[in-house]
């Protein structure tokens, strides 16, 4: 089969070397001639993905995936054509059609009939039916279910772990009619490998959802879920911060019986996906208070954390205060709506000097993003945004003008901070300690 995958970023270039992994040929189309240079040099255009690097070489060197910029040109050559394009919304909540609005009429125009059109982006409910269906038909002459297969089939993956996770999971798609998927069944059951799980209520592989609105709202609410997990488990850390109790065993409790499984509560949500997507389910269903309670909640975290800071250190007036940690995640190189943005904000609202180090970034690369780099300057508070391996070997010694330190993701070892206070969120300040091991059943 010959598939086109629109836009090499990191979902979409992973899909890509996936399906040449199964011996079909690959076309990937992207706007950035950077990337797509790269991509037929076999030379990964961002790292961190595991497993990518030696895949793609692999792929490129087969002669089973190419890229071009000529979406359309790409598009009429293929049978399937798999979309995964950043659809982002603006601070209201309203979702920017216009980079999926684009690569949409480019693949209106290359497509003919017979051919499987996926959405993986994840979508407003209705969009695949009421937006993309209308706009495929109005510029391509061609009917949807009747000339060419449509449907919508969400990514489920996390960047740094892609090709696992398209193993692990259920891969859920839902067609605009039953002939549109059945043909998305059989694409997927041809480009991806499954793991055997036990713990599924039905056997891993793909699941028909049995309409594209269905598939849309279950990646919204997977992920709304999660947004309103941790919203909760935020609250709860506040409280136990007010109330003097450790917030971790407490969770660790109540998650040793099966009805209970509360996330952890951090400085920050970020990722391309969990602040997002309680947004973009926001504009579908503005009634959902629960959902915006819990995205205002966690919103807050970075402002709390440097709530936390001054009340310990006092006026954060000129103070130098370094923030480890400008990716969301540890581990994984991406900004996008990192904490570090609202801890740098913030800090500088306090009247503080807030620098930032991060050993996945150079000083440069901070500052393309408007961060001040870490020159190493004696500070004299530091806060933890990202949960980075390093930073459980860092201590005073590594910074010793260090008076205060906020761990917001609970990674530092008390040891290495002698004579420093040190404030976890959700732990009571005598025995911060206690935090570094969970609590276990005896």
């Amino acid at each position: 089969m010959r598939i086109c995958v629109v836009a090499l970023g990191k979902i979409g270039l992973p899909l890509a070397v996936q399906f040449a992994a199964k011996g079909h040929e690959v076309l990937g189309t992207d706007v950035d001639e950077r990337v797509v240079t790269l991509v037929n040099d076999g030379v990964e255009p961002f790292p961190g993905e595991h497993e990518l690097d030696v895949r793609l070489k692999k792929a490129v060197a087969d002669g089973r995936l190419s890229a071009t910029t000529d979406t359309v040109s790409a598009v009429a050559v293929s049978e399937a054509v798999v979309i995964v394009v950043p659809l982002y919304v603006d601070a209201d909540g309203t979702p920017d059609f216009a980079w999926m609005d684009a690569a949409t009429r480019d693949v209106a125009e290359g497509l003919r009939p017979g051919t499987l059109v996926s959405y993986e982006t994840t979508l407003p409910v209705g969009t695949t039916r009421t937006r993309w269906a209308a706009m495929l038909e109005e510029i391509s002459g061609l009917r949807a279910g009747r000339d060419f297969s449509l449907v919508f089939s969400p990514e489920r993956v996390l960047t740094g772990r892609v090709f696992s996770d398209l193993r692990r999971y259920p891969k859920l798609v839902g067609g605009v009619d039953v002939a549109s998927a059945r043909a998305g069944v059989d694409f997927y059951e041809s480009v991806l490998d499954f793991d055997v799980r036990d713990d599924l209520p039905r056997p891993n592989g793909v699941w028909d959802l049995g309409s594209a609105e269905a598939a849309e709202l279950a990646k919204l609410a997977e992920t709304t879920y999660r947004d309103v997990n941790i919203g909760l488990a935020n609250q709860f850390a506040r409280f136990a911060d007010s109330a003097g109790i450790d917030v971790l065993k407490v969770i660790e409790a109540c998650n040793s019986q099966p009805y209970s499984h509360i996330h952890q509560p951090g400085i920050a949500v970020g990722g391309h996906c969990i602040p997002v997507y309680p947004r973009m389910y926001l504009w579908n269903d503005p009634g959902a208070s629960v959902v915006a309670a819990a995205r205002e909640a966690n919103a807050a975290m970075p402002g709390y954390a440097v709530t936390r800071l001054a009340e310990a250190y006092g006026d954060l007036a000129g103070a130098e205060v370094l923030v480890l940690g400008a990716a969301y995640r540890g581990g994984v190189k991406e900004t996008a709506f990192s904490g570090v943005f609202g801890v740098v904000g913030a800090l500088r609202s306090a009247g503080a000097v807030p620098c930032v180090s991060d050993p996945l970034y150079s000083d440069e690369e901070l500052a393309a993003l408007g961060l001040t780099p870490y020159a190493g300057q004696e500070v004299t508070a530091a806060v933890v945004q990202a949960d980075h391996a390093e930073y459980r070997e860092t201590g005073v010694a590594d910074l010793p003008g260090v008076r205060v330190l906020v761990d917001g993701r609970r990674i530092t070892d008390p040891a290495r901070w002698p004579g420093v206070r040190r404030i976890v969120l959700g732990a009571p300040a005598p025995a911060e300690e206690a935090y570094v091991t969970p609590l276990r059943p005896r």
